[in-house]
Order: structure tokens, then C-alpha cells, then sequence
């Protein structure tokens, strides 16, 4: 990686793409950007001293390969007492086109050795309480005949429950009834360590990336291209850089760059800043008793960003053993950001829809101000759930990153929104990437959105070079069990997950199951 194509101080340099932020969405779309169209010069600005250091720095996340095989928030039970399985099909969709991209990287060197960055690991979902074993079950009955969860299980027994989880098992009251949905093709993903590699290729391919670098404002030139004003945050330096296409993958400084630029599509947003912490095991006895990714249920007025997930991690190469988040508060939109953030990004065309947020999201605040109040017995109390004799000298508390959840512009007031949005300018010069969950996971058809909005008529060109990165692009696998399966197979295969079962249709699923009425 060089930094000799940043100018000095006053003078000007031209580029044909700026990525903004060198976490996993600019690494990403970098990478795709150099693979289609290797001619294309590239500039990384990154504020930070190394890649991946804020929102894709393992700590910061959970690192779990969101595809919707655990997390319950994708999951609702609706009004009638059902459960909606749509945007779970929808993010595991997703999931399986960065699963692809990633295994066709390993293949053409574009990554290394996949062990660093993905590991093979079971998604489990956990609940007790009758109420909630029969939405486990609901859940099961209408996610276990789809093709992307073909597999699953759905656990009720005691035994059962103990053998595979002993740490969750050992004290509890199983008088209380528990239930599992059990995926064993789960991932780990230290998306750090993705991101780094990523960045690396885009080094060594002829891309400059710039360390230590803020970009403090983005213009549009006569000439329909970006003037983009930098930083030297070690140097004081400042310099300008001239680009034809900007992307803004800056986590949550994303927000503010865009309002900078002064498109309309950004007018209107706005941002609410969460943070969160994890207790950390200190123990590797117990880090040794649990090998699973167990996520249950939130806390009612909780984000979905705040499930708790007793989660297994493979960082570095050495597992490790993290609970939480617990939620926080701060006005920063970035974990090394300015107590000042929020207030500046109130801006006369969003003020009406963050204002109005807080009458609709009293639960929510009501959830924080709890969590903001709780103590460390607190929150060894709230470990219990999980892990019954859990001792809080085995575990320490870290902070984990900022996320900045959306507040869009509906009707005269505003509506939170707990997902991710792409905002593109609509002559495709310039989009950015608002918002957290399911974020890194779904990075890969995030940066396809931003490639087929912002470069249709190039796109159309793209398509086959795609088509070999991503054999089932333009398809659902869900709808198409054998293309399903062939992926499945080979990026099981490529990514070294070859201890992951492929998925079948197995009418033994349920038989740990406490019998129940379909």
C-alpha cells in the first residue's frame, strides 16, 4: 500500500473512485470495482491508523454470519399468532451471495487462507417459558421445509439440550421449558480479518490507500465530478483530490459526508446512535464448553441490534467467548468519534423526522435508560439467562462498536429503522451506506445494489465476470433447490467448511422434539 498519490498540501489529484472508509463495505466494493474494471484507479481514505479498526473490527461486532439461521428478530410472530419468515429468507438470500463471492476470491487469490477469516460453527436459537417454546415451534414448522434451512432442528429434551450445550445446561431449572432450533451450518466470520485481506489485494493491485486520512468535505464540480477535501491527521496537512465516483462507507461518519455533498437523497435522514458493550470470557475451561453461536430473544423495547447471543468466536485463529451487547448511549457516530456528532447532523431537512421519533420509540428509550442504570451484578444477572452459574470473575467487559441506526423522512414525521440503506445519488456519481444489522454479512448484494444503481450502463457489461464470482446471481436459491445445493457444496468445499453437513430435506429433524401438532 502507498500513500504517493495523495497530493500535498494545496494540490490536487485526480482519481476515478474514492472509497471513503476502509471497513468491509468499501473493501468489498473495491474489490469488485478492481476485478470488473482493473483500469479504474482507486483511492481508500481511512481516518483511522489500519483497516477494519471501528464497525468490522472483530471485537466490535458479533462476527456471526447473519443468514437468519438464529437471530429471532428476522423471525416476528405477527398479530394472528404466527411467525413471518420473509425477511429471513430474504437475508439468508443475501448471506449465501457473499458466502459465493467470498469463495470465488479464495479461488482466484483474491483472499487467502479461508480459515483466517470463516469458520464453521452451529446457529442456535434459544428460548424457555411455554410462550415461547410455542413460537420456537411455529418458528421451526414454517422455516424447516424452506430450502436455505433445510436441516434444522428442534430441540425440547433435556438431555439433548445438556449434551450439546453443556455450559448453558449445567444448573439450570429445567422445570422450565426450554426449546432449540439447531443449524449446524453456521458460520463465524472474523470479518476484520476479511476486510484486511480485501484492502491488502486492493494495495497491492495498483490502488493507493490512505491510513490517517480524514476527508472533512465532499462537493460536486461543474464537471459533474466530486471535489473531495482530506486531511492528514498526522501531518495537519490538507489536500483535494478530484473523483468521478464516490463512495461513502464510512459506518456511522457516513451521515454527515452525504449531507456535505448536498444531494437530495440524503435530505430527510437521520441518525440515532447506540452503543454497546460484551462481557468477554476470561476462562478457557468455560470458552472450552461452548461451541455454538445461541441467540434468544430481545427485551421488549430492545433494537434488534441487541439480541442477547451467548457467541463463539474464532479471532485470530484462537476461539474465544463473548455475551452480550448491553446497550449504552452516546452522541458519537463513530467509537473514536466527537461527543458533537449528533448534534451536527441535525439539519433543517431532517429535524421534523427526529424529532418525532421519540414519542413512537418510548420503548426503546425506556430499554436504554434501563440498561444505562444497571450495574455489573445486573449484568451477571442478565448472563444467567444463559449461562445459569455464570461467575462474573470469569468474565470482563468490553466496549464494543458504535451504531448508528437510520431515521427516515415518512410522511411529516419520521420512522427508525433498524436496517440497511443505500443512498445514491441519482446520476450514480456518489452513495453512501446508512444504518447496522445485518450489515458485513450482506456487504457482498449491498455492493451490487451500489454498482447496478450507480453504473447501469456498465453493469449491463458486467454481468457474465459476475456471473463467474456469483453463480447464482439474478436467482433465488431458495426457489431453486439443485443450484442451491451445487453452491452449497462448492463454497463448503472452497471455504474449507467441509464439516458442515450439506442441507437435506430429513423428516427426522424434530425427533428430539417434544411430539406436537403440525
Amino acid at each position: 500500500m502507498s500513500e504517493s498519490a495523495t497530493p500535498r498540501d494545496g494540490g490536487v489529484t485526480t482519481t476515478d473512485i474514492v472509497l471513503v472508509g476502509a471497513g468491509i463495505m468499501s473493501a468489498t466494493l473495491g474489490a469488485l470495482l478492481h476485478r470488473l474494471q482493473p483500469d479504474w484507479s482507486i483511492t481508500v481514505f481511512e481516518r483511522l491508523d489500519a483497516a477494519a479498526a471501528e464497525s468490522s473490527d472483530p471485537w466490535n461486532n458479533a462476527g456471526t454470519g447473519h443468514s437468519a439461521l438464529c437471530e429471532l428478530n428476522y423471525t416476528p410472530q405477527t398479530a394472528d399468532g404466527d411467525v413471518d419468515i420473509t425477511k429471513a429468507i430474504t437475508i439468508n438470500e443475501q448471506f449465501q451471495v457473499s458466502r459465493q463471492f467470498w469463495a470465488n476470491s479464495v479461488e482466484s487469490g483474491v483472499l487467502r487462507t479461508p480459515s483466517e477469516f470463516i469458520n464453521p460453527i452451529p446457529h442456535v436459537s434459544f428460548v424457555h417459558g411455554e410462550s415461547n417454546v410455542d413460537y420456537l415451534r411455529k418458528r421451526y414448522d414454517n422455516l424447516a421445509g424452506e430450502t436455505l434451512f433445510k436441516g434444522m432442528e428442534y430441540i425440547t429434551d433435556p438431555d439433548e439440550f445438556t449434551k450439546r450445550l453443556p455450559l448453558m445446561s449445567a444448573g439450570r431449572d429445567f422445570s422450565d421449558p426450554v426449546a432449540l432450533n439447531w443449524f449446524d451450518g453456521g458460520t463465524d466470520v472474523d470479518f476484520g480479518a476479511l476486510t484486511q485481506q480485501l484492502i491488502g489485494y486492493l494495495g497491492h493491485s495498483g490502488a493507493t490507500v490512505n491510513f490517517g486520512h480524514a476527508v472533512t468535505n465532499i462537493t460536486k464540480e461543474s464537471d459533474g465530478s466530486w471535489r473531495i477535501k482530506v486531511k492528514n491527521l498526522r501531518t495537519k496537512e490538507k489536500s483535494t483530490v478530484k473523483a468521478g465516483f464516490v463512495f461513502v462507507g464510512a459506518g456511522g461518519g457516513a451521515l454527515q459526508l452525504l449531507q456535505k455533498s448536498g444531494i437530495k437523497e440524503a435530505k430527510g435522514f437521520g441518525g440515532f446512535p447506540v452503543s454497546g458493550a460484551f462481557f468477554r470470557c476470561t476462562d478457557p475451561a468455560l470458552i472450552a464448553e461452548h461451541s455454538a453461536k445461541v441467540y434468544g430473544k430481545a427485551a421488549v423495547g430492545a433494537p434488534p441490534m441487541s439480541v442477547p447471543h451467548l457467541d463463539t468466536r474464532v479471532i485470530g485463529g484462537t476461539p474465544g467467548l463473548l455475551f452480550g451487547p448491553y446497550a449504552g448511549w452516546s452522541p458519537k457516530f463513530l467509537k473514536e468519534g466527537k461527543n458533537t456528532d449528533l448534534l451536527a447532523s441535525v439539519k433543517p431537512g431532517n429535524v421534523l423526522p427526529m424529532l418525532s421519533i421519540a414519542p413512537k420509540e418510548f420503548g426503546l428509550l425506556k430499554y436504554l435508560i434501563s440498561e444505562l442504570a444497571a450495574g455489573p451484578a445486573d449484568r451477571v444477572e442478565t448472563l444467567t439467562e444463559f449461562v445459569p452459574r455464570a461467575d462474573g470473575k470469569d468474565w470482563e467487559m468490553i466496549v464494543a462498536g458504535q451504531r448508528v441506526q437510520v431515521i427516515r423522512k415518512k410522511g411529516r414525521g419520521g420512522a427508525l429503522e433498524f436496517g440497511t440503506a443505500v443512498v445514491a445519488a441519482e446520476d450514480g456519481s456518489i452513495a453512501g451506506l446508512l444504518g447496522a444489522s445485518p450489515g458485513a454479512s450482506t456487504a457482498v448484494p449491498a455492493m451490487l445494489d451500489v454498482l447496478e444503481r450507480c453504473f447501469p450502463k456498465h453493469f449491463t457489461a458486467w454481468k457474465p465476470v459476475l456471473g463467474e464470482m456469483i453463480p447464482s446471481l439474478g436467482s433465488k436459491l431458495n426457489d431453486n433447490p439443485e443450484l442451491f445445493a451445487q453452491v452449497w457444496d462448492w463454497t463448503s468445499k472452497v471455504l474449507r467448511l467441509e464439516d458442515t453437513p450439506a442441507p437435506v430435506a430429513d423428516e427426522g429433524n424434530s425427533h428430539l422434539a417434544t411430539p406436537t401438532a403440525v
